[in-house]
């Protein structure tokens, strides 16, 4: 998948006012509209044109696509990076609607972005909700974020301060953010993806009402030993080589301390060993999965290799012994 420049597509400035943003994807569509453009590709630029106004036309997507940007160029092989958009803050009001040929499909890069979060990349008042309610019971729109938070939080609970940026347009007419730090309780026992409301830290109600909520959805870190799946943990543990084959006990780590492990005799790579009751806190607690991965000492000098060239000489094994190899 390629990144896309969608200022280089449409031919912008990075600090362009959405004046200047509306004017220019008003003359592209017309240049490339498929019903009566001959340039060559029209249909394709023309979808190009936008989807990359569907994102900076939006304050909110425009203030996460600039800050992913910083580090890519248009045509480079991209992925999202995990956690790129932690820490910005969005409305939930609406949907966003494509503002080219409806019937055209977003791009791969689009939807990598925005496809799976659209509730939360979408700015503007619920014309439905407003019509079956009074303006003096509009309460302000509710905002959501992702954050980070270490692992070793859902196991101890924890206070942290999160900074938040929230897009804005200034006086100018230029998006930029404007950033709000909040104390947050970690609850404890909590798990990958779970939601938190912080009451009346959303946006304020343009009527008097009360404010909207603030969602957050609790990410984790990546951590340097642990990946999760629920409540689970799983553990790559590097052994030794006699240590797989002979068997013996070892310390583990785990998020609440060391443990002491018996890894049994004949162990190979792969071999995975359950610990109950190690993984998250919960009233049913996950459980800590150890995947053993038999690491080789390096033939880095001359008393190493002897003795690897001593095991080949001495040892009948064939790694290959179960391959069909013609």
């Amino acid at each position: 998948m390629e990144y896309k420049d969608y200022y280089k597509i449409m031919a912008l400035d990075k600090n362009a006012t959405p004046t200047e943003i509306k004017k220019t994807y008003r003359k592209l569509a017309r240049k490339y509209h498929p019903d009566v453009s001959k340039e060559p590709d029209a249909e394709q630029k023309f979808k190009e044109v936008g989807e990359a106004y569907e994102v900076l036309r939006d304050p909110e997507k425009r203030a996460a696509y600039d800050q992913l940007g910083v580090d890519w160029k248009a045509g480079q092989d991209f992925n999202p990076p995990p956690g790129w958009d932690a820490g910005y803050e969005f409305s939930n009001a609406g949907r966003g609607s494509f503002s080219g040929d409806a019937s055209a499909a977003f791009s791969d890069f689009f939807e990598s972005l925005f496809g799976q979060h659209s509730d939360r990349y979408s700015a503007g008042f619920n014309a439905t909700q407003g019509a079956a309610s009074s303006a003096q019971s509009i309460k302000g729109t509710d905002h959501h974020a992702k954050v980070l938070i270490d692992l070793e939080d859902a196991f101890n609970g924890a206070v942290r301060e999160i900074t938040l940026q929230s897009p804005k347009v200034d006086a100018q007419g230029h998006a930029t953010t404007e950033k709000r730090t909040l104390k947050v309780k970690i609850p404890k026992g909590v798990k990958q993806g779970q939601q938190i409301r912080l009451t009346g830290q959303g946006e304020q109600s343009a009527v008097g009402a009360a404010n909207g909520d603030l969602y957050l959805q609790l990410e984790f870190k990546t951590h340097a030993y642990y990946t999760v799946e629920g409540h689970d943990l799983y553990l790559k543990l590097p052994v030794a080589p006699w240590e797989a084959a002979l068997g013996g006990n070892i310390k583990i780590p785990t998020p609440l301390g060391a443990i002491d492990l018996k890894i049994p005799a004949a162990s190979t790579s792969g071999d995975k060993m359950r610990i109950k009751g190690r993984g998250i806190p919960a009233k049913s607690p996950g459980d800590l999965y150890v995947v053993l991965q038999v690491a080789l000492p390096p033939a880095d000098n001359r008393q190493a290799k002897e003795f690897y060239q001593k095991m080949e000489q001495q040892m009948d094994f064939n790694p290959r012994a179960n391959m069909s190899i013609s």
